[in-house]
């Protein structure tokens, strides 16, 4: 199979006036991790943003990835220049191996200290931890690792819910898809909301998903809550978001005293019933938002938050913008351009 190598890369020294963006591949790397960071920056150069992206390997022979693709790469890392703008660091699923790879973590801390800014996808973040890139920030990564990474590396604040977290120069994604994600908000940083909105319109995706929302929805969460009672209560509450849910009409529900159900809830979904509620309605509200049949106060109402002022401060601290900003988000997305 002939290597995959990323559009518009050049081996032969800088674009002139581009960003220069280095992906730093290696063996077993996860193919999307690396394509779909590639491909957002690269479609983004169509609506006016200058991007050179290079692949780069440790040793600059093609790498073979997690799903047996072969990768192309640009070469080894002397093909960057001195400066460049960003590092993107993909993952690894069986993640040991990489940060095992002395070179290729004191790879990824060199050419750290040569970008203005830092990124990693996924199981990516183990590189920049070993590295001590991620030591007193905090991280995200793919929610099934991050037990992991917090065990491995006690000086990282890791959280395991949103799609991506920045802290100061640092960026890391959850996994996978959220790559994508990561890219889009580079591109709205860099270029604007106009940009980054017409790039996900041309790649058929949503809109920068903002890096505070779930990796997972909420009610998959059921699937986990081996207890009847409890699985009783999430249905009444996915059922109708907007109802009576505050713990003691959850418990007359359950049949359980409010504190019995608060702890049987707890350990059995790792979250309060009233946290539960307030996750399964924020999705409701997304959902209505995504949709222009609603005024964001009647999406506050039909969501069970009352008003838009409760909406709007819930919206803010889970997933980090106004109920508004994230309307727009979607509002240019629902289309593939003519």
């Amino acid at each position: 199979m002939e290597g995959v190598t990323a559009a518009g890369a050049s081996a032969a020294g800088r674009v002139p006036g581009r960003r220069v963006v280095a992906v730093l591949a290696f063996d077993g790397v996860q193919l999307l991790d690396v394509t779909g960071p590639a491909e957002v920056l690269t479609t983004a150069g169509s609506f006016g943003a200058r991007y050179d992206v290079r692949i780069v390997s440790p040793t600059g022979h093609d790498v073979r990835t997690s799903s047996g693709v072969r990768l192309g790469v640009d070469g080894a890392p002397d093909v960057l220049p001195r400066r460049i703008d960003t590092l993107i660091v993909p993952g690894r699923r069986e993640w040991r191996g990489a940060v095992a790879d002395a070179g290729l973590v004191a790879l990824a801390g060199e050419l750290a200290a040569r970008a203005r800014r830092t990124a990693s996808v996924c199981a990516g973040a183990f590189v920049l931890a070993a590295a001590g890139l991620l030591d007193g920030r905090t991280a995200a990564t793919h929610w099934e690792l991050a037990a992991d990474l917090a065990a491995a590396f006690p000086r990282v604040d890791v959280r395991a819910d949103p799609l991506f977290v920045r802290d100061g120069t640092v960026v890391t994604s959850a996994g996978v898809s959220a790559g994508i994600d990561l890219a889009l908000s580079l591109v709205e940083e860099d270029h604007g909301p106009g940009t980054a909105r017409e790039t996900a319109r041309q790649l058929v995706v949503f809109m920068a998903r903002p890096g505070g929302q779930s990796q997972f929805s909420a009610r998959l969460v059921t699937r986990h809550a081996d207890d009847s009672a409890v699985r009783q209560v999430m249905d009444a509450v996915t059922s109708d978001p907007a109802g009576d849910h505050d713990l003691h009409a959850l418990a007359r529900c359950a049949g359980l005293s409010p504190r019995h159900l608060g702890r049987l809830f707890r350990s059995r979904t790792g979250m309060t019933p009233g946290q539960y509620v307030e996750a399964v309605r924020t999705e409701a509200a997304q959902a209505l938002l995504e949709g222009d049949a609603h005024s964001v106060e009647e999406v506050a109402r039909l969501a069970g938050f009352g008003s838009s002022e409760t909406l709007r401060r819930v919206f803010q601290r889970r997933l980090g913008v106004a109920p508004t900003t994230y309307r727009a988000r979607f509002r240019t997305t629902g289309t593939a351009p003519g």
